[in-house]
């Protein structure tokens, strides 16, 4: 008897994954063309290019880097701009890059930390992390003794080093759940 049941029971198991299977194919097959691949791949690529700049001002905030308040990060410029709500931006300043950069998008501060050893091994102050990339977690921080050496060639480090005096303004400006926008 307790053959036949499990004969049973896998047979209707059999018959459900097979209609799951030609319900998911028909689903796939029937796709309005508004979500086609390629136009998905096409919003992308407009996501990761770079943000039309001031020509007359290269520290202007640069369009398209959303609205209200915010903290824009620049890859291309190694530049941040702390940003208002109506706009107006409070400071701007240069960053030493990670060797391990996010993605150009929208991220919020997750956590932070005022005074911590970095990745590098480097005593660092006013920790503000909004993204982990590839296992590494990538934030602003301020070296506690700006003489410190530069992470080893090839490390994957996500600490984006900026100034004390800018490292205590974003520690001011950045709270958790502050939005962070990353631009090209």
């Amino acid at each position: 008897m307790a053959s036949s049941s499990s004969g049973i029971v896998i047979g209707l198991t059999v018959a459900a994954l097979g209609t799951i299977g030609y319900l998911g194919y028909q689903a796939s097959a029937n796709v309005p063309l508004e979500f086609d691949r390629p136009k998905a791949a096409a919003s992308l690529a407009a996501l990761a290019s770079k943000a039309p700049r001031d020509t007359h001002d290269p520290t202007a905030l640069p369009s398209n880097s959303g609205t209200g308040e915010r903290v824009v990060y620049s890859l291309d410029d190694d530049r941040v701009w702390l940003v208002a709500a109506d706009g107006t931006v409070r400071r701007t300043f240069r960053v030493v890059p990670s060797t391990v950069d996010p993605l150009p998008g929208n991220y919020t501060v997750s956590s932070r930390s005022g005074r911590i050893t970095g990745s590098d091994g480097v005593p660092v102050e006013h920790v503000v992390r909004f993204a982990t990339v590839d296992g590494v977690t990538i934030g602003f921080s301020a070296a506690v003794d700006p003489s410190a050496p530069a992470p080893a060639t090839g490390a994957r480090t996500g600490g984006i080093r900026q100034s004390r005096p800018d490292g205590d303004a974003m520690w001011r400006f950045a709270t958790v759940g502050q939005r962070v926008v990353v631009i090209r």
